[in-house]
């Protein structure tokens, strides 16, 4: 503990230590562009980085291949009937304002986009370099934090996450636009990890009957919250402090992030592995959860509760990563863009925070349809609904764009009603569609693949293509349709589906009690 706390400490400090830069800038709107880094700067950089080793020594485990393989027979889980205590909901409310913080680090990115132009004076494509690198972080974070947490527990994730997330503030306060692109690296990597490892301890920590429900709403209020703290802030802050303010905003979120920590329990069956029983007894009682030995016994399954292995797994992974594909080539491409394209069609950047504002706020009630969608009806059709939502979003973008002329506010609302709608299924159903061995990191490869998508967008910007809205909407259409065919091929109905049978090895599963 007294390792994590000093490495906070340090990493908030180094933070501090580069605001008087910002705060001189007053007079020039807050423009840093070609100003010297002083020595307090640079110290504070090398303070942040010691920061965060020191941090990550506090919550990394040792003695890890003994761990692992006292771990390897531990299940944990809830009984099917277990009712929902204050822990579940208190667990959800923490993880929802979590992923909140998460999810508006990668959705500011648009609204930095115009005043990066205006002040660094360069073309947009060189401003691409930014998104794109950023966007490059969470790739690598979403596939580390995966494995990470399969390997050192959720929580120590979670945290190391947050503290990163606070020592990326200093993007803000970067004067070159070369320091802007490494630190948005970092800011990406730290934020990567956070839905991966959110919805696999959530799946561990939810009875099989609530589960479902609970993911798309946890993740879905997360993602509709994230782009919607975003353009508000944006739209709030960003004229009176530019477009800087929305990156030294990871100051305060990411503290309060670390904070938040303390309601997160670790994984029993991580603490379990680390010989700390009393502790796991505790977080088990909280959750209604117990510990099982996992024991070759022979038990009868129907088809659809078969192992999932083979043809089946592959073709499972591959139509959730073209679908999460898909995804990202929206999120990250058509809505990243879209802020500096109201501007240069004449909108100020508070009007065109305030239309993509609105248009989130439209689309806040389909998390609650789509849990209930998921939870009542069908895991595997709430997610195909979803994708054909977002296939009629593109289509309207496209009439919007032959049209030439009209609001942008209904067409962007559908966009984000299907997006938001697959963003919350896609990573729970992929949670609830592996096995433990390899949940953190399948989960965290689909993450990936929803940030790849606008890797591939800015890659485009970036080498001097040029696509109008209604060529990428076009574009965008054929893996979303793709992924749509695979969804109903490999997709299989995960509700109220027992997460320990995707554990069994030739037909066989453990229920032995500890």
């Amino acid at each position: 503990m007294w390792a994590f706390v000093i490495g906070c400490a340090a990493v908030t400090a180094g933070v501090i230590m580069h605001l008087p830069m910002f705060a001189m800038a007053r007079s020039m709107h807050y423009h840093l562009a070609g100003m010297p880094m002083g020595r307090t700067m640079t110290a504070g950089m090398a303070l942040i980085v010691a920061g965060v080793l020191v941090a990550a020594y506090g919550l990394l485990p040792r003695n890890l291949a003994a761990q692992r393989a006292s771990a390897a027979d531990i299940i944990v889980a809830a009984p099917e009937d277990a009712p929902l205590g204050v822990a579940h909901w208190s667990l959800m409310g923490v993880l929802v304002i979590a992923l909140i913080i998460d999810v508006m680090k990668p959705a500011s990115l648009g609204f930095t986009v115009p005043g990066m132009i205006s002040e660094y004076g360069v073309p947009k494509k060189t401003v691409s370099l930014v998104p794109f690198f950023a966007l490059a972080g969470t790739v690598v974070g979403s596939v580390v934090w995966g494995w990470i947490a399969d390997i050192y527990g959720r929580k120590a994730s979670i945290l190391l996450s947050a503290v990163m997330f606070v020592g990326t503030s200093i993007c803000g306060a970067m004067p070159s636009l070369a320091w802007n692109i490494v630190m948005c690296f970092m800011m990406g990597a730290a934020a990567g990890g956070m839905l991966p490892v959110t919805y696999a301890l959530l799946a561990e920590m939810m009875p099989n009957r609530h589960r479902g429900w609970s993911l798309v709403l946890v993740g879905g209020l997360g993602a509709v919250g994230g782009y919607f703290a975003a353009s508000g802030l944006s739209a709030l802050l960003q004229p009176i402090f530019g477009w800087r303010i929305l990156w030294l905003a990871n100051l305060p979120t990411g503290l309060t992030l670390v904070l938040l920590g303390a309601f997160i329990p670790e994984s029993a069956k991580f603490l379990l592995a680390r010989g700390r029983t009393g502790e796991a007894e505790a977080v088990m009682r909280r959750f209604g959860a117990r510990a099982r030995k996992a024991a070759p016994i022979a038990v009868s399954r129907s088809l659809n509760s078969s192992p999932l292995s083979g043809l089946h797994l592959f073709g499972k992974l591959a139509a959730l990563s073209i679908c999460a594909l898909s995804w990202g080539l929206i999120n990250f491409g058509l809505l990243l863009w879209l802020p500096a394209d109201l501007v240069a069609k004449g909108y100020s950047v508070g009007v065109s925070s305030k239309l993509l504002a609105e248009s989130a706020l439209i689309a806040f009630p389909t998390v609650f349809l789509a849990a209930f969608l998921y939870s009542r009806w069908s895991t595997k059709f709430s997610l195909l609904a979803a994708i054909v939502v977002t296939l009629a979003g593109l289509l309207l973008v496209l009439r919007l764009e032959l049209a030439g002329a009209g609001s942008p506010v209904l067409p962007v609302a559908l966009l984000i009603v299907g997006t938001n709608a697959i963003i919350a299924i896609v990573l729970p159903y992929a949670a609830e569609s592996f096995p433990l061995r390899v949940r953190g990191r399948a989960t965290g490869w689909v993450a990936a693949c929803t940030k790849a998508g606008g890797l591939l967008a800015q890659a485009l910007t970036i080498s001097g293509v040029a696509l109008s809205v209604g060529v990428s909407a076009v574009t965008i259409m054929v893996p979303t349709l793709l992924s749509l065919a695979l969804v109903a091929w490999f997709g299989r109905e995960t509700r109220g589906s027992d997460l320990r049978d995707l554990d069994a090895d030739n037909g066989q599963i453990g229920h032995a009690e500890a």
